[in-house]
């Protein structure tokens, strides 16, 4: 049985120099880092800093540091862990919602204006590659290790 070519590397690459392109090109006042946890807050919440820190990729004191900053901000909120007296959840508030909206609202408007001059065929493709990756990320939530078959 002839193994079919990954296009993992292909996608991953393709998705990601879309995304930071539509953020390098946006305008929005919140710096890029605090918007990517807002989405991680929202995508997790509530969350433990720990958790967070290790989504993100980098150290509990640097997620601390933003934290407080989006604390200050009002977009997000701390509140005691049930589970553990010493840590804290972390979840957004509705002005943190409405910042990470108007961030994805912003980078959708640099994005828009291309692809509403692609074809009808690519804009169907375009909805595929959206169903794809969603499908992908439904998967990987209900079984987060990968198997080889």
């Amino acid at each position: 049985m002839t193994k079919q070519p990954s296009h993992a590397n292909d996608l991953l690459r393709a998705a990601a120099r879309l995304s930071r392109w539509a953020s390098q090109n946006a305008a929005f006042d919140i710096p890029f880092a605090q918007a990517r946890l807002l989405g991680l807050i929202e995508d997790h919440e509530p969350v433990r800093v720990s958790v967070l820190a290790g989504l993100d990729h980098s150290s509990q004191p640097t997620v601390t540091t933003q934290l407080q900053r989006m604390e200050a901000a009002g977009w997000v909120r701390r509140d005691p862990d049930p589970e553990d007296a010493r840590a804290t959840l972390v979840s957004l508030t509705a002005v943190g919602a409405a910042a990470l909206a108007e961030v994805r609202t912003a980078r959708a408007a640099v994005v828009e204006p291309f692809i509403s001059r692609l074809d009808p065929p690519a804009h169907e493709r375009v909805r595929l590659a959206v169903d794809v990756i969603n499908e992908l990320l439904e998967l990987a939530s209900r079984d987060p290790e990968p198997r080889e078959d």
